[in-house]
């Protein structure tokens, strides 16, 4: 009788650490996705000083600055999961910005003003801290996903609701020269 109370005290304790273990897990991958809509803030709120700067010295680049006012604005309406779909539009976004800060390389004058590079090291140290973020994310969701596969945490994950959460990966443009690179 001892030996068996010792047993499921054995197993209770081990729920407990695997429980929480799975929790702590889930709570890292709903922190990291907090941080990285914080940088994606940070980038939206860039956007309306970078599209008025440039737009004094580029004016014939109106389609590229209306497309980053719509993306932005198409991202800032929707409270979106974070979703392939989302994931999408924010590497678009990104695409996007790039292009804008190429068409400086145009506009010597746009290229030297003050306001304009400080926005542009401002975009610089905000699209750093989302790469590091989404390293954070994909290294969280990788360890939920780990969890849900891997006995005996396995089980415990059945018995309570994990969602299935998405890697926000690199946008296809990056997959492709990476690619590039191996074959060379």
């Amino acid at each position: 009788m001892l030996v068996l109370l010792w047993l499921v005290l054995l197993m209770v304790i081990l729920f407990i650490f695997i429980y929480n273990s799975v929790i702590s897990s889930k709570n890292k991958v709903e922190e990291t996705k907090s941080t990285i809509d914080v940088y994606l803030q940070n980038r939206y709120d860039l956007i309306p000083n970078l599209v008025e700067v440039v737009k004094k010295y580029a004016e014939h680049e109106r389609n590229l600055l209306e497309k980053v006012t719509d993306l932005r604005s198409q991202l800032m309406k929707q409270s979106w999961e974070f979703t392939k779909d989302r994931f999408e539009k924010e590497n678009m976004l990104g695409d996007t910005l790039k292009s804008l800060f190429a068409v400086s390389e145009n506009y010597p004058d746009l290229k030297a003003n003050q306001n304009f590079i400080a926005l542009q090291n401002q975009w610089t140290e905000i699209e750093d801290n989302i790469a590091a973020a989404r390293r954070t994310y994909n290294s969280a969701v990788k360890d939920i996903r780990d969890k849900k596969q891997m006995i005996p945490y396995n089980f415990v994950v059945k018995m309570i609701t994990i969602p299935d959460y998405e890697f926000f990966e690199a946008e296809q443009k990056a997959k492709e020269k990476v690619n590039a690179k191996d074959l060379f």
